[in-house]
């Protein structure tokens, strides 16, 4: 590094999104980020190229427009290479998914943010996750064990946790297992294809299904 770093307030209107960027976010997720920021500051700087093109930030510009905002921090990184540039795009939004929660030290921390009366959406937690965290016997309680079941039994059970289920045992390995449930679950249902298995799975235990995933199926 050529140089030591420096914060910068550029215009919002200057910042220019990376038209590559794989990161997606939802305006839920926008809504969530200006909340936050709107509650904490805005103590993540954006990380720009020389031109001002994002690098790492998205969601937070996206954000700063939504609360009207004019300026935001950033820091410049013109000392990547434009390889460097595309490869950081990613790593930046990949590595913090590596890692993992202490559940127990999670619960603890909401737990006690609960006790003094703390908006416990701000920390980017739903309810459902929340509760789960704050009462983890409650839910192994309500849980499914679906150890001993086969893969069709496993569809055949009502419960949240088939959503889950779906994501977590649709691998490589168990694929022809996954497509042959999906195909005896369709059959009984009087369902035509795979897409309208899950549709139906994830209606029935009310996850909406939205316009747009059916005019893609």
């Amino acid at each position: 590094m050529s140089k030591k770093q420096q914060l910068e307030q550029i215009a919002v209107e200057s910042l220019i999104p990376y038209a590559r960027n794989a990161r997606k976010h939802s305006d839920e997720q926008v809504a969530q980020i200006a909340a936050s920021i709107r509650e904490f500051g805005f103590n993540a700087p954006v990380l720009v190229d020389a031109e001002n093109g994002i690098i790492a930030g998205h969601g937070r510009v996206l954000a700063a427009r939504k609360l009207g905002l004019a300026e935001v921090p950033c820091v410049r990184l013109s000392h990547l290479t434009d390889t460097q540039r595309r490869a950081y795009v990613l790593a930046d939004n990949k590595l913090a998914l590596n890692a993992e929660w202490d559940e127990e030290m999670l619960g603890l921390e909401l737990s006690e943010l609960r006790e003094v009366d703390f908006d416990l959406n701000l920390t980017g937690f739903n309810g459902d996750v929340i509760e789960r965290f704050l009462n983890p016997e409650e839910s192994e309680e309500a849980s499914v064990d679906y150890k001993d079941k086969t893969m069709a039994e496993r569809f055949e059970t009502y419960d949240e946790s088939i959503v889950r289920q779906i994501v977590l045992i649709y691998s490589v390995t168990q694929y022809d297992s996954v497509i042959d449930a999906l195909g005896d679950y369709a059959e009984k249902n009087g369902l035509s294809n795979n897409t309208e298995v899950i549709n139906h799975l994830l209606e029935t235990n009310g996850y909406a299904i939205s316009e747009r995933t059916t005019e893609e199926s």
